[in-house]
């Protein structure tokens, strides 16, 4: 069944807003004062309910990508936008089982600084491929059913953001030799500024939606 373009617009505009707030909680908790302001278990569920807004987000835009595979026929731009979609849904869904996994060591009580970062790893990897695949869908962005959907400007600040959390997982390695961090100031800095861009980018898109 056809979307019509109210049903679009409205879908369009939870997207943005999935996206906004999502970005907001994850920018907050990343602010090391409100963390110690608030303890372990509360700076985690603040990135868990964020990384449920992604993933909220993430559906509405796959959705409107395409509900299967572009198959053969379809646009250049189309299959790229699809996979771009679908891969970032990936990546959300891999956000809310590393900040659970966090949240859940937190309630226990358990001081384990790698719980959670495989998953967050292979996330911020899914995001970069993500945004990769949206430039692409970008440089061919007549073609899609929606030339907004994937502007220059907003898939830039969205390959930003995704090198940023790319960063911030670097640093969340725990090294095995002393159990640290890499570096806690690329975790905090590169989640901060990753969510500050995905925020902009979002905030873009609703484009008067």
């Amino acid at each position: 069944m056809a979307t019509s373009p109210a049903s679009r617009t409205l879908r369009l505009r939870r997207e943005a807003w999935g996206f906004m707030v999502g970005s907001a909680f994850f920018a907050l908790g990343a602010v090391p004062w409100y963390a110690s302001a608030v303890g372990p278990v509360w700076g985690s569920l603040t990135f868990f309910v964020g990384s449920i807004f992604f993933t909220f987000a993430g559906l509405i835009q796959l959705l409107l990508s395409g509900r299967r595979p572009p198959l053969r026929g379809a646009s250049t731009a189309d299959a790229f936008d699809w996979w771009a979609a679908a891969i970032q849904f990936v990546g959300t869904l891999l956000f809310n089982v590393s900040t659970f996994a966090v949240l859940l060591a937190a309630y226990r009580g358990l001081e384990d600084p790698a719980a959670g970062w495989t998953p967050d790893a292979w996330g911020s990897a899914a995001f970069l491929i993500s945004s990769t695949l949206a430039l692409f869908a970008a440089g061919r962005r007549h073609e899609l059913w929606d030339p907004d959907a994937r502007t220059w400007r907003g898939t830039w600040l969205n390959m930003a953001g995704s090198v940023a959390f790319g960063i911030s997982a670097i640093g969340a390695y725990v090294v095995p030799a002393t159990g640290d961090f890499v570096d806690v100031r690329w975790i905090n800095l590169g989640t901060f500024l990753g969510a500050v861009c995905f925020f902009v980018a979002a905030a873009l898109s609703r484009r008067g939606i």
